[in-house]
């Protein structure tokens, strides 16, 4: 398993793992099973979005195995109504003792692994390669995991990632 960015021409199998992933092509028990994606990936903005170094892949021998995007904020195109509340709080969010508007910081999610590959250490890998890729380019990396209670495996992953201290949450609400 080769672990790299996306390139433009990883598009449309990045697009059709979105697809076979997405909230709305599984049953309730695959969602609770497994979990989900939301959000629209459509081939051109994954193709955007890798020609701005915003994926990374987990390529098995020319097929995507896995991915997981990481984001400048200020680069959304079309952020999601979560993502767009985190980015209208920046100056209510504390990271390190000052506002997160002041600290330079990454959005990574979504995070799929295509079913064939789950279990095997795909997604720990790919979170791997993000903190040291963040750790170039941020000094935060702040995630986005929504539906809590609807996506728990999502969630489980997401928390599992935190607690073996890849990823740090610091990131708390200013009560000032």
């Amino acid at each position: 398993m080769q672990y790299r960015y996306a390139t433009e021409a990883d598009a449309p199998d990045m697009a059709e793992l979105f697809a076979a992933n997405h909230h709305d092509a599984l049953t309730e028990r695959q969602r609770a099973e497994q979990g989900f994606v939301q959000g629209r990936f459509d081939v051109g903005a994954l193709r955007a979005m890798a020609g701005a170094r915003e994926l990374l892949v987990a390529d098995d021998g020319g097929r995507v195995a896995g991915l997981l995007a990481l984001s400048e904020p200020t680069t959304l195109a079309d952020p999601s109504p979560p993502v767009a509340g985190l980015l209208l709080a920046q100056e209510a969010l504390e990271w390190q003792g000052r506002p997160l508007a002041e600290a330079r910081w990454l959005l990574y999610g979504p995070v799929v692994v295509a079913a064939a590959y789950r279990g095997r250490g795909v997604a720990r890998a790919l979170f791997t390669m993000a903190v040291a890729a963040a750790s170039e380019r941020a000094e935060a990396v702040v995630g986005d995991c929504k539906n809590v209670r609807c996506n728990s495996r999502s969630w489980k992953m997401h928390r599992c990632r935190v607690a073996e201290g890849n990823l740090t949450p610091r990131l708390s609400q200013n009560r000032a």
